[in-house]
This record gives structure tokens, C-alpha cells and sequence, in this order.
């Protein structure tokens, strides 16, 4: 499989093809913001990914900037009040889990407990589908 390349365009046809391709939320402006459901990062019109197209790999679509992110338009959502005060609670939580604590075990010995299977990339993906089910 080869990826297709993206494409530079100037800032009036990006922002065109983020009118014409994203049918499920308005853009104004190449400034606007956007909440990726899959990664958990804010991204910017400019920052979105145009690929494809004619000449190189069928038609023009749409996808995150973020490094291993296959999200398209449906996976991004405003950046409400709510939104970010959600991310910034599990962002806090991951930082407490981060930090190890000794826990005592029944022999005498310690162990260091740092919550591993509750990372922030489990809980991005809870928090995700709690809107996905919303739409």
C-alpha cells in the first residue's frame, strides 16, 4: 500500500476543500479548532492534512496531522468548555498515576504501583466514545 502525498494549496482553497469535504461541522477560518476524538489533540484547520486527489491516489480527503492519527472529519469535534475541562482532568489523573507509590504486600516487600493499564490513551479513547455515541 503507498501513501498518497499530501497536497500544499493556498489558504483560500484549503479552507474550500475543509467546506467541502468536512459535512459534519462548519469552518470559518483556517484558525479554527478542533478536538481529534482519536489522538486527544487540538488541531487547527492549517494543521489538517489534504491527500490525495486525480493524479495521485483517488480523491481529495481530509486527516489528522497528528503522528500515527488516521482520524478524518467525523473523529473531530468543537472544543467546548466541557470538552477541555474533560481532557484536562484525565490529563491531571495520568499525571498522579505517573507518579509510583509504594504499595505493601503481605510478605514485607514493596512494590511500586503506577497504574500502567489506566493510561491516558485507554481513557482518551473512553472519553471518545462517550461523544461518538452522542452523534
Amino acid at each position: 500500500m503507498t501513501l498518497s502525498s499530501r497536497i500544499a494549496l493556498s489558504e483560500v482553497d484549503k479552507l474550500d476543500v475543509l467546506r467541502r469535504l468536512d459535512q459534519f461541522r462548519q469552518w470559518r477560518s483556517l484558525d479554527e479548532k478542533r478536538f481529534c476524538l482519536v489522538c486527544g489533540k487540538i488541531i487547527t484547520g492549517r494543521q489538517i492534512l489534504v491527500e490525495g486527489g486525480t493524479r495521485d491516489n483517488g480523491p481529495l480527503r481530509l486527516s489528522c496531522p497528528t503522528e500515527r492519527c488516521n482520524s478524518i472529519p467525523m473523529d473531530w469535534v468543537l472544543p467546548t468548555d466541557e470538552i477541555l475541562a474533560r481532557v484536562e482532568k484525565m490529563v491531571a489523573k495520568e499525571r498522579e498515576a505517573a507518579v509510583t507509590t509504594p504499595v505493601s504486600r503481605g510478605n514485607g516487600g514493596h512494590e511500586h504501583n503506577n497504574g500502567g493499564h489506566n493510561g491516558i490513551a485507554s481513557r482518551l479513547r473512553e472519553f471518545a466514545f462517550h461523544f461518538k455515541r452522542r452523534s
